[in-house]
């Protein structure tokens, strides 16, 4: 009877995990583990805090809006997500997508742009969702590394310009690099010099704090020195522009309203703002998961974002992803479980209803200067670099997504950068390298003749390889060049000899083109054979393909069997060969 009620207890845990991963790990939580996420909570809170009044005013809200997003989200990611260490929450490149996706569509309404972020961060969580019955967590991997540095370097580009107004204490309202830089040269006239003043002194509180204190989370620092000295030097009254009063208490839960003709609109940015929303938080998930030995559910974290955006969608929030910075501090304080979000959540909430009366005080220019930092951070010169000395073609494409981000918005930047990168995977895939192999003195195994100036080939023998599946897009490109190969052989050519180890997969378009070149060359004289995945073909070909006629051909192990074969059957004394060959 026990060993029932164990087998049915189990059975109900694994039920639970395939829906809500979370539970069964807050549930087996240790008092050990419990000590160790209280600290981290106290920590991530320490960050969240300051980070999320800043994102908020980057978005165009109130900063309670920021530490909204920052409650519910976690409270769903530690119930459906699968990391331990990831905290959700605003971050800078989503909420500059979000800022780029609604103010076009809100016209300057700032009631209608409250209520289109809330809709665009419903739809997103919607779609994130569905992706995750559709299975598709590996679709941010089409989120090349490429692509993601410039849309980061983009992104961090955008957030400085948009900063300097705060942090010379002039209003700015245009849009794109240059209008920016333009507009910036003519109002330097118009500086605030004591909102410089404030400026200049959280940069350097920034910039060196963390070597100071290095366990005082710097943006806390900065916006508690900020509003300790609007409060007690009264710079309010110098004209330096502070936060004002934060509305205290918790938000009600509140359904997404919006004008019904703007839908299409905004599940076309819903789309794209979930692709960055995943690709960012995975990157980060994973990372972590990795560091510290365990391994994340794509699918289902796909679905976790998604309840957390839904979340943050009712209760008045904006759009959320996995957020590195918090992240980072939860590891680095020892954070072992979900816990630690949960209490950083509680702790926010605490702050929303009992302490928003200092936030008050908060410079606008501390703000600023947090969001500077936060973005210079973003900028990732090394491996713009890299990409430059390792593929000029990748490194053309992360320059297109960062003057992509700042000419056109961030989400068309992204989804036409990722419509490149598919463009050129397609024609990498269906133009492969294709290469003649021989043998080269003082190397064992066979070579390819173009890569190296002293190869041979043997007389009467190609060996050729493919280095891709064929299937229906490159199948034809297969067949022009197998007897473009054959022909350069000349008419001595008596084997053809393919290397089947680069050819992972053949569909029955790539059947049909194979067996085009085995006719065509029987028609010559020339035997066909293959080399290496000898098993794995026939198989494929009896089970998948049953109506397509097998051809004849001659199946070796390996290329040095194949070539071995060849040597013995048509040149019986050049026996010795076959000691080179081996």
């Amino acid at each position: 009877m026990g060993c029932l009620q164990a087998l049915a207890t189990s059975r109900w845990i694994e039920r639970i995990e395939s829906v809500a991963p979370g539970i069964p790990k807050l549930l087996s939580c240790t008092p050990t583990d419990l000590q160790h996420d209280l600290l981290a909570g106290f920590s991530v809170a320490a960050v969240a805090l300051p980070v999320g009044v800043a994102y908020a005013q980057l978005a165009g809200f109130n900063p309670a809006v920021g530490l909204y997003s920052s409650i519910l989200p976690l409270f769903a990611y530690a119930i459906f997500g699968t990391s331990r260490q990831l905290i959700i929450g605003p971050d800078a490149a989503i909420c500059a997508l979000v800022a780029s996706a609604v103010t076009p569509m809100a016209a300057g309404n700032p009631d209608l742009y409250l209520s289109l972020t809330a809709a665009l961060t419903f739809f997103a969580g919607i779609l994130c969702i569905a992706a995750r019955f559709l299975k598709l967590g590996g679709i941010a991997d089409f989120l090349s590394k490429p692509i993601l540095v410039g849309f980061l370097n983009g992104v961090a580009i955008s957030i400085v310009l948009g900063q300097v107004g705060k942090l010379f204490g002039f209003t700015t309202s245009a849009r794109g690099i240059v209008p920016r830089l333009v507009e910036f040269a003519i109002k330097i006239e118009q500086t605030h010099w004591p909102t410089l003043a404030v400026s200049m002194a959280m940069l350097v509180l920034l910039v060196y704090s963390p070597r100071i204190f290095p366990r005082i989370p710097s943006p806390l620092l900065a916006l508690v020195a900020g509003a300790g000295a609007v409060w007690l030097i009264r710079l309010q009254s110098a004209g330096v522009k502070t936060v004002g009063l934060v509305p205290s208490g918790l938000p009600s839960p509140r359904f997404p309203t919006f004008p019904p003709e703007l839908l299409p609109d905004i599940l076309g940015e819903a789309l794209g703002l979930a692709l960055i929303a995943f690709s960012s938080m995975m990157l980060t998930s994973r990372g972590f998961a990795s560091k510290n030995g365990y391994d994340v559910d794509a699918d289902k974290e796909f679905a976790a974002l998604g309840v957390a955006n839904i979340a943050s969608a009712f209760s008045q929030g904006f759009a959320v992803t996995g957020a590195d910075s918090r992240t980072a501090m939860n590891d680095a304080a020892g954070g072992r479980t979900q816990l630690a979000g949960v209490i950083a959540a509680t702790i926010i909430a605490v702050v929303l209803v009992f302490f928003t009366g200092p936030l008050q005080y908060v410079p606008l220019a501390a703000l600023g200067a947090v969001l500077v930092v936060a973005s210079l951070k973003l900028f990732d010169m090394h491996t713009l670099k890299a990409l430059y000395r390792l593929d000029r073609r990748e490194f053309a494409i992360s320059i297109i997504a960062t003057l992509g981000v700042i000419a056109v918005g961030a989400i068309k930047a992204i989804l036409v950068a990722v419509l490149l990168a598919i463009v050129r995977f397609v024609r990498l895939v269906s133009k492969p390298r294709v290469e003649i192999l021989g043998l080269v003195e003082g190397f064992p195994g066979l070579h390819s003749v173009e890569r190296h100036q002293t190869a041979r080939t043997i007389p009467g023998l190609v060996l050729f390889r493919f280095n891709a599946p064929i299937v229906f897009f490159n199948a034809p490109f297969f067949k022009r060049e197998a007897l473009a190969a054959a022909e350069a052989a000349g008419p001595g050519l008596k084997w053809f000899v393919i290397d089947m180890i680069p050819i992972t997969l053949i569909d029955s378009t790539g059947l049909y083109a194979a067996q085009d070149v085995i006719q065509s060359l029987a028609a010559q004289g020339v035997v066909f054979a293959t080399a290496g995945r000898q098993t794995e073909r026939d198989v494929w070909v009896k089970e998948r393909h049953p109506s397509v006629p097998r051809p004849e051909f001659r199946t070796f192990p390996t290329l040095r069997a194949a070539l071995k074969a060849y040597l013995r059957e048509s040149r019986p004394q050049a026996a010795n060969e076959t000691c080179v060959a081996s």
